[in-house]
């Protein structure tokens, strides 16, 4: 009898622990297919700008578009790198203080590359990893799958702010992509 319990007590154990990692997978996968999304909109924001807007000030003390979307990208690799141990090829701002090439088909390609730095490590991680903590920045603690949902939020919110530069250039932006 005692063992018939601690069997099913075994058995109960291991498939609570498979339900777990499966749903812990699952969410990550979600979260790469959100960042497959984001990567898919935020491009449909560069197509949508004029070339000549890329330059655009709303006030001279803000960002141009270009430097905006390169504001984006600097965060991307910064948080991702964080988060997933993978060392950004760039600095800590430095994209959008040190890039002179500031055309459409400049950016676009840093961009992009941006965001595939952010998904490329996404899935190499493992739930076990999502839930180990992180300093992010040397200030934050948290783990570092809340670092990726931080950094998801930064670039969300950047990639807002430029909705108004893309009117201010009398073109269109993008209809919200939720899907």
């Amino acid at each position: 009898m005692k063992m018939t319990k601690l069997r099913l007590l075994s058995t109960l154990f291991i498939a609570i622990t498979m339900i777990q990692f499966a749903n812990a997978q699952s969410s990550a996968d979600e979260m790469v297919k959100e960042w497959e999304r984001a990567k898919a909109y935020t491009q449909e924001y560069l197509d949508a700008m004029p070339e000549t807007g890329y330059a655009l000030k709303p006030t001279p003390e803000m960002r141009s578009f270009a430097e905006q979307m390169l504001h984006i990208t600097d965060a991307n690799y910064g948080f991702a790198s964080a988060a997933t141990g993978v060392k950004s090829p760039y600095g800590m701002g430095e994209l959008e203080k040190s890039t002179t090439d500031k055309s459409k088909a400049n950016i676009t390609k840093i961009v992009v590359e941006g965001y595939d730095f952010v998904i490329n490590g996404i899935k190499k991680m493992t739930p076990a990893q999502m839930a180990e903590s992180v300093k992010l920045f040397g200030r934050f603690n948290m783990t570092k799958g809340m670092a990726l949902i931080k950094n998801f939020e930064h670039q969300t919110h950047h990639r807002g702010q430029t909705t108004v530069y893309i009117r201010m250039a009398g073109a269109t932006p993008p209809k919200e992509k939720l899907l």
